[in-house]
């Protein structure tokens, strides 16, 4: 009988080890997030038309908790006097949010977040520029997760010149605003520079990269991609783990591939 129990209690303790090892590799789903970078060419689809729904629909498909949009217009003469974040928002089940990098057209152009989660605080941040050429903005919005965590994220559009002066300009402002950031934070967007070069040495000296750069999926073009400009890049690094990166190329929705990089945040 004392050998029966002495088994019984080898079994128990062996399946509590196991259950104990089996419960510490699960992923808390709350503490999941999905971003996606999405370059939406001001609503006009490669076909020359004006169809937010099919811009929606990569959205949709995507799933993303936030999506940072560029290339927005809000009541442009172009996008038929459309607020397009506030459309996609209303069209993804989304919380929309805009942020003016210029006055154009007629209405406005800059920046778009959407969001699954409502807003503790937003702030637009204008970047430097060469006076003549372009301005560029960072949206932020800070949100609490469903796990109660509370994270920023922020979407931006790096100078698109070939000439790296203003694009190094921006990249040291946003290291030098978002580097007091008291929550993990995520910076997402069409950076319009390639791995390796000055831009993005700048900022990864201070953010962490989301892509393998072994293996650095190429966003651009949409019908032939060949260049990644496309990013998703977080601060502390401890704080998240990369857990799955994907680029959605739809050569009908945009000229730039969507890029969806699901994070986990870390304890």
């Amino acid at each position: 009988m004392k050998n029966i129990k002495q088994k019984f209690i080898g079994i128990l303790t062996c399946c509590l080890i196991s259950s104990t090892v089996w419960s510490q590799h699960q992923i808390d789903n709350t503490k999941i997030v999905k971003v996606l970078s999405f370059n939406i060419l001001h609503g006009k689809t490669m076909k020359g038309d004006f169809n937010l729904d099919i811009i929606a629909k990569v959205i949709i498909d995507a799933n993303p908790d936030f999506v940072a949009l560029q290339e927005v217009d809000y009541k442009t003469n172009r996008a038929k006097k459309y607020d397009l974040v506030t459309e996609l928002g209303w069209r993804t089940k989304m919380a929309p949010i805009y942020g003016r990098a210029m006055y154009y057209d007629g209405g406005e152009y800059g920046e778009g977040v959407l969001s699954k989660h409502t807003f503790l605080s937003t702030r637009n941040v204008s970047l430097p520029y060469i006076p003549g050429d372009e301005p560029r903005a960072a949206l932020e919005i800070t949100t609490v997760l469903p796990s109660k965590d509370t994270i920023s994220f922020i979407g931006t559009h790096l100078d698109h010149l070939k000439l790296e002066t203003n694009k190094i300009m921006q990249a040291k402002e946003i290291n030098k605003v978002f580097s007091s950031n008291k929550y993990p934070t995520i910076l997402a967007g069409d950076l319009n520079a390639e791995p390796n070069s000055n831009t993005m040495n700048i900022l990864e000296s201070f953010w962490t990269v989301s892509y393998d750069k072994n293996n650095p999926q190429p966003t651009f073009s949409s019908e032939n991609p060949t260049k990644k400009i496309d990013y998703v890049l977080f601060y502390p690094k401890h704080r998240w783990k990369v857990l799955k990166r994907e680029t959605i190329c739809d050569a009908i929705a945009s000229d730039h591939c969507a890029y969806l990089v699901t994070l986990q945040l870390l304890d």
